[in-house]
C-alpha cells in the first residue's frame, strides 16, 4: 500500500524575505554596496532591490551616501524622538500633537511627549527629561522665547539634535508658518473686508500679539497691519495699535472688551490675531456688546472652532490662516530623520499655508 506523503505547508512572506537576504548581505559585507552589486549576488529584481533599500532609508537601518551606495546603520535600534507639545489646552497644539503621533507610528518612531503647559519653567524641565532619557531626537514646541537659549544649550550640551516648531531655538532646525507672510494674508483680507462692506473707511486696526513668542511670531501682527496698508495707504500710524493677548482666549476678550467699552462710538474696527484662541476671544467681546457690525477679525491656525464659528451667520471672524496642522507630523518625522542621518537640510523649514474665508468654506 501506497503511503501518501504529507508536505508541510510554510507560511513565508517572499518580499521579507528577499528583504532580510538584502539586509544580511550588507551585514556580512560590512561595507558600503551599489544596487547594482546588491542586486547581482542576490539575484533580486533591481525594481525590488531598490524599493526594499528605499524602505530600510526610510526606516533607519540603512544609510545611503551622497554616492549612491548603501551600508548598514551601526545604530539599528529603534529610534526616539522628544516631542514637547505647546500645551494640551490648546487646540492647535493637540492637532500638531495628534499628526506627530500619527507620522511617528506610520514609520515606526517611538515618540516621549510632554507638555509643555505654556509655561516657560514646565518647558524648560522638560527640556531636561528628554537629556535625560536620552532621546534620539527632540522636537520642540514652546511659546516663551526668552527660555528658548536656556533649552537650546541644554539639548545642545547633550549633542542631541533639536527642531523647533514656530519659535527659533539656538542650535535648532527651524520648523513652521512664514510668519511675517501668513501675517500679510490677514492683514490684506482685512483690508479688501473694509474696502467692500465699510467703504474703506477704517477707525481702528488691531493686534491681538503674542509678544513672548519674540520678534518672528511677532511679525504676524507686523504683516497684517502692512497688509491693511497696502490697500489702505491713507491711514494714520496712530490707528495701528498692538494688544498683547498672549494668544490666549479669555485674556483676549477681557481686553477687546475694554477697548470696544472705551471706544462706543467706531464701527470699523479690524482685528488681526496671531492665534485663532485669541481670535475667538475677540468674537465673545464683539459679541457680548453686540457690535458684530462694527468688527472684522481674522485668526490663524485654522482650529475646528473657528472654523464653526466662520461658517456662523453674522459673524465677525471674517477668516483665518490654516497653518496646515495635519502636514506638521509626516514633514517633521521626515526632517528628523534626515537631521539623524546626517542630511543637509535648510535652517529655516516652512510649511504651506493657506487663507480660509466665510466664502470659500461655503464653496466646499
Amino acid at each position: 500500500m501506497a503511503v501518501r506523503k504529507t508536505s508541510k505547508r510554510l507560511y513565508l512572506i517572499p518580499v521579507l524575505s528577499k528583504a532580510l537576504d538584502i539586509l544580511e548581505l550588507l551585514q556580512a559585507e560590512n561595507q558600503p554596496m551599489t544596487l547594482e552589486s546588491i542586486h547581482r549576488q542576490t539575484r533580486i529584481s533591481k525594481t525590488t532591490v531598490y524599493r526594499v533599500l528605499k524602505t530600510f532609508v526610510h526606516r533607519g537601518y540603512l544609510s545611503q551616501s551622497p554616492d549612491g551606495t548603501y551600508r548598514q546603520v551601526t545604530r539599528p535600534k529603534k529610534m526616539r524622538f522628544g516631542f514637547g507639545g505647546q500645551s494640551a489646552d490648546m487646540p492647535f497644539s493637540v492637532e500638531v500633537t495628534e499628526s506627530l503621533k500619527d507620522a511617528a507610528a506610520a514609520v515606526g518612531v517611538d515618540l516621549l511627549i510632554l507638555d509643555n503647559r505654556y509655561d516657560a519653567a514646565t518647558a524648560l524641565r522638560n527640556a531636561e527629561e528628554f537629556v535625560s532619557s536620552k532621546v534620539d531626537l527632540v522636537i520642540e514646541f514652546q511659546v516663551e522665547q526668552e527660555v528658548a537659549p536656556m533649552i537650546g544649550d541644554k539639548i545642545a550640551g547633550a549633542k542631541i539634535p533639536l527642531i523647533a516648531i514656530d519659535i527659533p531655538h539656538p542650535h535648532a532646525t527651524y520648523f513652521g508658518v512664514d510668519n511675517y507672510r501668513v501675517g500679510i494674508e490677514a492683514g490684506e483680507t482685512l483690508g479688501a473686508y473694509a474696502s467692500a462692506n465699510w467703504d474703506g473707511k477704517v477707525d481702528w486696526v488691531i493686534g491681538l500679539d503674542l509678544a513672548e513668542a519674540g520678534q518672528l511670531v511677532q511679525s504676524r501682527i507686523t504683516g497684517a497691519f502692512e497688509g491693511v496698508r497696502s490697500g489702505h495707504p491713507e491711514l494714520p500710524v496712530e490707528v495701528f495699535v498692538r494688544i498683547d493677548g498672549r494668544g490666549m482666549r479669555d485674556r483676549s476678550k477681557k481686553l477687546i472688551s475694554d477697548f470696544l467699552q472705551r471706544h462706543p462710538k467706531d464701527r470699523h474696527i479690524l482685528i488681526a490675531a496671531a492665534t485663532d484662541s485669541s481670535a475667538l476671544g475677540a468674537v465673545d467681546a464683539v459679541r457680548e456688546q453686540k457690535r458684530e457690525k462694527h468688527v472684522a477679525i481674522v485668526g490663524q491656525d485654522c482650529i475646528a472652532e473657528a472654523m464653526q464659528e466662520m461658517r456662523r451667520d453674522k459673524s465677525p471672524l471674517i477668516g483665518s490662516v490654516s497653518h496646515e496642522a495635519s502636514s506638521y507630523g509626516p514633514s517633521l518625522i521626515h526632517l528628523g530623520l534626515s537631521l539623524l542621518r546626517g542630511q543637509t537640510v535648510p535652517p529655516y523649514n516652512y510649511v504651506a499655508h493657506k487663507m480660509v474665508t466665510r466664502d470659500s468654506l461655503s464653496d466646499n
